[in-house]
């Protein structure tokens, strides 16, 4: 398994917004939508704001492969869902990182549905 760089997770990291896409049964990407972003160790999350049916979650499930853009950086991922395990630190990481942006913003990201509709995004 590939491994991020400290270089791109402190890009990621520093990143307000990811841009993510999917790829589509015959390998081209779809296009690519903003969305937060966080880390933990050594690993790279995100989340779906409005819940596990989201069209983005869904098909990302589905294909299980797409690309990222952040901090002037671009990587091919692959979307794997973690366990429960997870949870609580990323809802750290999530408040530490956008609860400027105030709580009905934070809470669509720490509700137990998001937590739900999480994905690790790793490297190829």
């Amino acid at each position: 398994m590939t491994a991020w760089t400290d270089d791109e997770l402190q890009r990621i990291g520093g990143a307000t917004e990811l841009r993510i896409a999917s790829r589509r049964p015959d390998g081209s990407l779809r296009p690519f939508i903003p969305i937060w972003v966080v880390s933990s160790g050594d690993d790279v999350y995100v989340r779906s704001a409005y819940g596990w049916d989201n069209p983005w979650f869904q098909r990302a499930l589905r294909s299980g492969e797409g690309r990222i853009r952040a901090g002037g950086m671009e990587r091919d991922v692959t979307f794997e869902q973690p366990g429960p395990e997870v949870a609580e630190d990323l809802h750290a990481a999530y408040h530490a990182k956008y609860d400027r942006y105030g709580p009905r913003m934070v809470g669509t990201v720490v509700s137990p549905e998001a937590a739900r509709a999480t994905l690790r995004l790793v490297p190829r």
